[in-house]
């Protein structure tokens, strides 16, 4: 019941691959400790064991439901809603005088990790609302500051993210919401967002909606977009939610997965106009928002590994427990079954999902520790390097994490045969909530052309010669390493192979746009795939490295786990990119050059 994250995983990429315990010698945090760090841990995944697993199912055949013009979610989420905020979580980023547990980031998403493996659809409320707070924070006026953020911290306030609309999806640019300024400085929003998770829910007395529009006379594209706080219920000069605002759940969506977070169809001003808030200032709307989304990305990328290592975990049980059939080379048909992990082929695929699982997590929580060094290292290059590498990987960890996630979920539901399609095993519905991944927070065509078009070439291709360097540099270490040292030559070749591809289509994309970024989901494909070999051989280190000693025997059995994982990575994915490169490197037009009619 509570093999959510493999916690050992979790321990070694903390403390050996990352060396979080360093954090401890910053002053934002040198009152804190390893011990603190494990109980929050421990506390997280006691709350994911007893308040949000049980009703994981529950939540997948009992809808939230329209009811009085608002929605009603199953009892046991509000039960999980304030547990998490009771236990500090709604205020994780918090300074302790704010109120909140001032935890370092990657400590925070560790955290996170063990919510959304055990139910991520009820995860999501009280993470959108962390998001809003987050933003408030970095972008809200003091009197906005002071309005919200203590009802937020404390969860007596919920918070969403309303960008997308019924005639715009990622196409921001042209988004059809308006606002109008009143005389009393307030202004005045108008019409229709869609898709928007946990935008009505009875959790809460009020939620904050933060809502793009654009204001009259606004420049056309991203310059004319701003963002407004948009209450539930006004909030008044003391505090206390107010009158009802003119928001209205229009409808709710019936998703495939993550049935338990509410996807709403919001309609604002049906009624004269809702009241909002300017925070930001005016055309700043996307450039603020875009913090959230950022966070909402990584939270994505999390997501997408926790749901990978629950179906990991319980997919490696049940073949550990359930015998099938007998080895090819034993002719006796009376001999004992043997256990389906003794079999070739389903050792490959528990060795695939842990590849994907273990590398996505490795992957989001590397993208944790870059965003905390941009807040908190001493070092203010090191501050402005970790914020380039990080714009330059985010795209990468939200689009690798989901589509392999997804991989690592449907080889579950194979490990179980007929039993991964029944839902007496959680494994369907887990592929199901992982299949929202790859689309939430962007498709990944967005996060190709976002990767390939401006993140690159950002600063004169900064952030992708600081990647280079990161790379190289563990390279030459694993080549002094025997046991690693062929996957240190392999990925040093792909990444000269990468270097050298993105020379010729950025080039190309200049030229000529459209053609140029085409491809730019196989060039997003194929750099995930170099960072994780990266992320794979970085593992492969600490463990090669750690055998060298004297480890008890789980260690040593763990270390050898980890190899074997980073020599499947090598031999098995990594070599994949070689059909990409040609791909990409010949500017293959023939899908750009398919026409409509020819369908």
């Amino acid at each position: 019941m509570d093999k959510f994250i493999h916690h050992r995983n979790l321990e070694f990429l903390l403390y050996e691959l990352l060396d979080t315990e360093a954090l401890l010698q910053r002053p934002r945090y040198h009152e804190q400790s390893r011990d603190v760090y494990d109980s929050i841990l421990e506390t997280a995944r006691n709350i994911a064991r007893k308040y949000l697993a049980p009703h994981y199912q529950k939540g997948d055949a009992n809808e939230p439901e329209y009811v009085d013009g608002t929605t009603r979610l199953i009892p046991e989420t509000k039960v999980a809603w304030d547990v998490i905020r009771d236990a500090g979580f709604l205020a994780a980023h918090c300074d302790e005088a704010e109120g909140g547990l001032q935890l370092p980031e990657v400590i925070f998403r560790s955290a996170t990790a063990y919510f959304h493996a055990a139910n991520g659809p009820t995860t999501w409320y009280p993470f959108l609302t962390i998001g809003v707070i987050n933003l408030i924070r970095a972008f809200g006026s003091q009197e906005q500051k002071e309005r919200y953020l203590g009802a937020l911290m404390e969860g007596r306030f919920a918070g969403t993210m309303a960008l997308t609309e019924p005639g715009q999806g990622s196409a921001l640019a042209d988004i059809k919401t308006r606002a109008e300024l009143q005389d009393d400085g307030t202004w005045r929003i108008f019409g229709q967002k869609m898709f928007i998770s946990a935008g009505e829910h009875d959790l809460t007395g009020n939620i904050i909606h933060m809502v793009l529009a654009k204001t009259k006379g606004a420049p056309p594209g991203v310059k004319g977009i701003s963002l407004f706080i948009v209450p539930k219920f006004v909030v008044g000069d003391d505090g206390v939610p107010g009158a009802r605002n003119d928001v209205a759940l229009a409808g709710l969506l019936h998703k495939m997965g993550s049935r338990n977070t509410s996807s709403t169809v919001l309609s604002f001003g049906e009624k004269g106009g809702a009241v909002g808030y300017l925070i930001g200032g005016i055309g700043s709307g996307l450039a603020c928002m875009f913090q959230m989304m950022n966070e909402a990305r990584i939270g994505v990328g999390m997501n997408a590994a926790a749901l990978a290592s629950r179906g990991y975990l319980y997919s490696l049980d049940y073949a550990r427990d359930r015998s099938q059939g007998r080895l090819p080379s034993n002719k006796d048909p009376v001999s004992p079954q043997v256990p389906l992990v003794a079999h070739p082929d389903v050792r490959r695929m528990l060795l695939a999902q842990k590849a994907y699982a273990e590398g996505a997590l490795a992957l989001c929580l590397y993208a944790s520790s870059l965003f905390e060094d941009e807040h908190t290292h001493p070092d203010e290059s090191r501050r402005v390097s970790a914020g380039v590498l990080l714009g330059l990987l985010t795209p990468v960890v939200k689009s690798w994490s989901a589509r392999y996630g997804c991989e690592a979920n449907e080889l579950a539901i194979q490990v179980l045969g007929g039993s991964g399609y029944i839902r007496e095993h959680p494994v369907e519905q887990l592929y199901r909530d992982q299949r929202l991944n790859p689309i939430h927070e962007g498709a990944e065509g967005i996060h190709g052309i976002d990767l390939l078009a401006r993140k690159v070439t950002l600063r004169d291709g900064e952030a992708l010669r600081l990647f280079t360097e990161q790379v190289r540099r563990t390279g030459a270490e694993a080549e002094q390493v025997l046991s690693v040292s062929r996957h240190a030559h392999a990925l040093r070749r792909q990444l000269d192979a990468l270097l050298a591809v993105t020379d010729g289509i950025t080039a190309l994309a200049r030229n000529d746009p459209d053609k140029g970024l085409a491809n730019a989901t196989v060039y997003l494909d194929a750099f995930g795939r170099v960072t994780v070999a990266w992320l794979w051989l970085s593992q492969g280190l600490v463990a090669a490295r750690a055998l060298e000693g004297s480890p008890n025997d789980a260690d040593r059995l763990f270390y050898k786990g980890k190899l074997q994982a980073a020599a499947y990575y090598f031999d098995w994915e990594l070599p994949q990119v070689e059909p990409q490169w040609r791909l990409l490197t010949e500017g293959n037009s023939i899908p750009y050059d398919m026409m409509d009619t020819w369908y």
